[in-house]
């Protein structure tokens, strides 16, 4: 399904590059393995291959939808009427999908929100680690540091 040298994101754990194809065998079951190298993390993952449809992951967005996710993030509508619960709940659902502009909502919102009042601790933990997935894959995508990606969403946020 993908190959040395892609560039994927892993849903809740953020982008990478597949490094190498292994054949391992654990608990006396050999298993072929993707070694995925995690730049923003900076770990290495590894995941059977029988089990990628399961855990959702996917390439990378291409530029055309990343700009698009971009303009998304910069002039979308937040919205202000949900209760933190509701709020949580449907984030949470979003950043399991796997989808960057989903994902880029959720950065969004929450951006925002802080922005007005400061969020409460599952909120704050949700933004940091939506946010590292969200420029992991950013950084990949456009070929900037993880500390560019971030500045760049900074001045996006409104």
């Amino acid at each position: 399904m993908f190959h040395v040298g892609d560039s994927i994101v892993y849903p809740m754990q953020g982008a990478g590059v597949i490094e190498a194809i292994e054949e391992k065998e654990i608990l006396g079951e050999k298993h072929r393995y993707y070694m995925i190298k995690m730049p923003i993390m900076g770990m290495q993952v590894m995941i059977p291959i029988d089990k990628v449809l399961k855990s959702r992951i996917r390439l990378v967005a291409d530029v055309l939808t990343l700009e698009h996710v971009l303009d998304v993030f910069q002039y979308g509508q937040t919205d202000t009427t949900l209760s933190m619960k509701e709020r949580y709940k449907i984030n949470t659902e979003k950043l399991r999908t796997g989808n960057i502009q989903e994902g880029a909502e959720v950065v969004r919102d929450l951006m925002r929100l802080n922005k007005k009042k400061a969020l409460n601790s599952s909120e704050k933990q949700m933004l940091d680690s939506a946010r590292k997935i969200f420029i992991s894959e950013l950084g990949i995508i456009r070929g900037i540091t993880e500390n560019q990606a971030n500045d760049l969403l900074n001045k996006r946020v409104g």
